[in-house]
């Protein structure tokens, strides 16, 4: 380490270190628990305490952010229609780049994994994609909304509520069971009933990832001693991760499912069988 890069540890980081000791030191008499550990645990999960009333029905706070999400994709994708597309050139600028890059992600995905049937399988499984990406991003943003028991809470993703989770899973089974039954018709329909267990595991899958990570948050949050500056670190990287990783992996699974049952069927041509008299020939000419 150079005087310079010590100068520089000696003069900012180590006050920062400091003054983070101070404070939780300081704070640690005034910092008051309103629940236990388990009782936060259990409340992010089963949500029996923070219920959102809807035109009269008690919700769980992800299907606000379920809403809340959907619009804003919407949203873009009309104001992206209407005003950007019209305007792409040949020479493409930064923002036509990445719409580009990721259309052609996905495009290239279901070309690759579904070479038979893909008109529709490359927007589906852009849109899934678009929406576990911006959902799992979405509870960075910390909306406040207020309980039916006029508390506030900040809204979560919409994938870490188990209906959520359940509700795309089976939805990504209806798409593929439809696609296996429009394109090779009975068969199709058996091939994608042999994957019965695909939306469990899809929707497991996608609620496991995203609810471990706000849990270890929640943890972190919940000690003082750890609730200065590391659950920042902590919870951006979590949900990051999990928004890039969990978009990919249901997008890929969807493609190479989609494909199996999609495959259209050959039948295998029967070799005629040689006589006695062709096998010593043959055996005769080698």
């Amino acid at each position: 380490m150079t005087k310079k890069q010590l100068g520089v540890f000696l003069g900012v980081v180590l006050p920062v270190i400091a003054l983070l000791i101070v404070g939780i030191v300081f704070t640690n008499g005034l910092y008051e628990r309103d629940a236990t550990i388990q009782e936060t645990m259990q409340d992010a999960i089963l949500h029996e305490g923070d219920k959102i009333s809807l035109f009269g029905l008690m919700v769980n706070p992800g299907l606000i952010s379920a809403y809340i999400v959907t619009g804003v994709i919407l949203l873009f994708a009309a104001a992206v229609r209407i005003f950007a597309i019209p305007r792409f050139k040949t020479v493409p600028g930064k923002f036509q780049l990445v719409i580009e890059g990721a259309v052609g992600m996905f495009d290239n995905m279901a070309r690759t994994n579904s070479p038979h049937k893909n008109n529709f399988l490359g927007a589906y499984i852009f849109a899934a994609g678009a929406y576990i990406f911006i959902g799992t991003l979405f509870e960075l943003v910390g909306v406040p909304w207020q309980t039916a028991a006029g508390m506030s809470v900040t809204l979560p993703a919409p994938l870490s509520d188990i209906n959520g989770a359940i509700a795309l899973g089976c939805l990504t089974y209806v798409f593929i069971l439809v696609g296996g039954i429009t394109s090779t018709r009975v068969r199709g329909l058996g091939r994608t009933l042999k994957e019965f267990s695909l939306p469990i595991s899809m929707s497991f899958r996608l609620f496991g990832a995203l609810l471990s990570g706000m849990l270890v948050t929640e943890l972190v949050y919940y000690y003082l001693a750890l609730s200065f500056v590391l659950p920042v670190v902590v919870g951006v990287l979590f949900t990051v991760m999990h928004a890039l990783v969990q978009a990919y992996v249901l997008a890929t699974l969807t493609a190479l499912v989609y494909g199996e049952v999609t495959e259209p069927y050959h039948k295998k041509t029967k070799q005629p069988k040689q006589s006695r008299q062709q096998k010593q020939s043959q055996e005769v000419k080698v």
